[in-house]
């Protein structure tokens, strides 16, 4: 077994960070793979050890301000520079032959990003292998539309933000002491609610997107205008995402966008899987998508260090079987769905006029849909499949409607009901608009990419509301920022079913669908 040993490397400040390493047999030296992350280095000693076994020397590093390491802990700010002054050490080392490896997952992709996008070409990894990964402050905390992703960033903050080490449980704690912790109002203040210090929690809100979903990785130096751009990638990219991961979105966009301006070759890898990858697969997951990523990983590795990839490929898992189809091919345009019962459309079941009301939200937490009173969003359903569809690129909702608030969101969600009459979500998505009250307009919201094929039988069932909370901060209809908002008040909406679409990236029943290796596609 190698043994791992540890390491202190200063940073540019005269912090110090501490990092594990172990080597592989023999005299090296040896190419060496980075894992930059807030999550304990001493969690990665498995990996470090596999990683060992297929030739390389491999570190895990604590960053800044977290369990080993000195100074002090802000969230996405210190990782470029923190990075490159390792990256320097690094190549000092009398094992290292110079080669390096960025490896990460989840916030350690962004540490693997922001190096390998550094504007020092001398400190640039030369490859980078990047797992769900949360691109950037301003990306993880809000929509492309700005709608902010309160959920999820409460419980990473509440259990990780602005402290030396981890507490995962700390929000489901205080939910149990307050299950409506979230309700209160203004969002901003959630710190005092939580009983510790996160001073970093306004700067989160105070990050600005792109507009794009990947195009800009945001370094968490300030509101706008500092991010790196993904087009300018040069080094060989392997971005691994999940189908259930909340950045699925962006870890496609991403793929999609690198090396646009340079010449780094991508590969993208994506199964249906949540934010752990393998380890938690989704409903629908295939035998054939029981991958080991470790292995993939290392061979990836080993062909972008020897220079032999190229171009932009991928495998891609489709949900309901067992195979894997080629990413590169899969690019094609949405067909429409019409929303008015009109042919093999949806049929409006209620709620082509409905009442948004902050204070009873629409939940992301559950499917349940209410059958009588007032409706509180627009349901419409399909007929059932006569054969199984398979769906493979881009969903996307347009719908035309009215809002009688000066800045509304509109929350879509597909479903699947099985003939048994389960439910089971498909896409979510959410937009923000801002238009005179009553004035009609068409709204574009992404639903996200879609690869799974749907049985014989099965319906869909859309659901247009005004709110996804907690998943999303609700909108308080007043036109002041969901964050700050004290007062919340109800939104009379309208969709036009007439004019208003579901596009689905329906493949051709008649096209021959290529099965293909995830392995074999990632690596030539």
């Amino acid at each position: 077994m190698n043994p791992c040993r540890s390491m202190f490397l200063a940073a540019g400040d005269d912090a110090t960070l501490a990092a594990d390493y172990c080597l592989p047999n023999g005299p090296g030296p040896f190419p060496c793979v980075l894992i930059r992350t807030p999550y304990d280095r001493r969690s990665h000693t498995a990996e470090l050890r596999a990683w060992a076994r297929r030739g390389f020397a491999a570190v895990a590093q604590d960053v800044r301000g977290r369990h080993g390491s000195g100074g002090q802990w802000h969230p996405y700010l210190n990782e470029a520079e923190d990075g490159a002054a390792t990256v320097r050490a690094l190549r000092r080392q009398p094992w290292s032959n110079g080669a390096i490896v960025a490896c990460g997952a989840s916030y350690a992709a962004h540490c693997a990003l922001v190096l390998a996008l550094h504007t020092d070409p001398a400190v640039r990894p030369d490859a980078v292998i990047v797992a769900v990964p949360a691109l950037g402050l301003a990306e993880t905390a809000r929509e492309t539309s700005g709608v902010e992703r309160l959920l999820a960033r409460t419980g990473w903050w509440a259990a990780h933000g602005d402290r030396p080490d981890s507490d995962p449980s700390a929000l489901d704690r205080a939910l149990a002491t307050d299950p409506s912790l979230l309700d209160h109002l203004p969002l901003l203040e959630l710190p005092k609610r939580l009983s510790r210090p996160l001073p970093s929690w306004e700067r989160l809100w105070a990050a600005e997107r792109s507009g794009d979903s990947a195009g800009t990785i945001d370094t968490g130096t300030g509101p706008g205008g500092n991010g790196l751009r993904a087009e300018s990638g040069v080094i060989p990219l392997l971005a691994v995402g999940g189908s259930y991961d909340p950045f699925v979105t962006e870890t496609v966009a991403l793929w999609r966008v690198w090396g646009r301006r340079g010449s780094g070759a991508t590969r993208l890898l994506l199964g249906p899987w949540g934010h752990a990858l393998t380890a938690s697969p989704g409903p629908r997951a295939g035998e054939g998508h029981r991958l080991v990523l470790g292995p993939l990983y290392a061979r990836f590795a080993q062909a972008a260090l020897s220079g032999t990839l190229t171009g932009r490929r991928g495998a891609i898992a489709l949900e309901g079987t067992d195979q894997w189809l080629a990413a590169q091919e899969l690019d094609h345009p949405p067909k429409p769905v019409r929303m008015d019962g009109k042919g093999t459309g949806l049929r409006v079941l209620r709620g082509a006029g409905f009442v948004a009301d902050p204070e009873r939200p629409v939940r992301s937490d559950h499917l349940d849909v209410p059958a009588c009173g007032r409706p509180d969003r627009f349901l419409a359903l399909g007929e059932p499949l006569l054969d199984a569809l398979d769906l493979a690129g881009d969903a996307e909702a347009r719908i035309l409607a009215t809002a009688d608030a000066p800045s509304a969101d509109w929350a879509v969600r597909l479903v699947v009901v099985t003939p048994r009459g389960t439910a089971d979500p498909l896409a979510t998505g959410i937009a923000r608009s801002q238009a005179p009250a009553g004035a009609h307009v068409l709204i574009s919201i992404p639903l996200g990419p879609l690869y799974h094929r749907l049985p014989a039988g099965v319906r869909l069932r859309l659901e247009i509301a005004g709110h996804h909370f907690p998943a999303h901060a609700r909108n308080p209809h007043t036109g002041h920022d969901p964050l700050r908002a004290t007062i919340l008040r109800p939104s009379r909406r309208t969709v036009v079913p007439d004019g208003s679409h579901l596009l689905l990236p329906a493949l051709d029943p008649a096209a021959t669908i290529r099965p293909v290796d995830p392995a074999e596609e990632i690596t030539r």
